[in-house]
């Protein structure tokens, strides 16, 4: 499955310079290990943007539900392809 998110350019930034290695996310779509990710970063209107991470393929890790995490929320771990 191919997941494609919009993701706030701050965030982005950190994603793309390997500070950040997670997402906490709404768990509407069924989240897996396995998944694919593909972020859109948006401004702070939600309006696509250029980024470095816009089509970069990321793999969902790992999913935690539970252990703290909000019902209906996630976590889950990425890496690039």
């Amino acid at each position: 499955m191919v997941h494609n998110l919009k993701i706030e350019e701050t965030y982005a930034y950190a994603i793309v310079t390997g500070d950040k290695n997670f997402e906490v996310r709404y768990d509407d779509r069924g989240y897996q290990k396995g998944d694919i990710v593909r972020f859109q970063a948006v401004n702070e209107k939600g309006e696509p943007i250029d980024n470095m991470i816009n089509g970069v393929n990321y793999t969902i890790t790992y999913v935690l539900h539970g252990f703290g995490i909000k019902d209906g929320w996630c976590v889950f771990g990425i890496s690039m392809e």
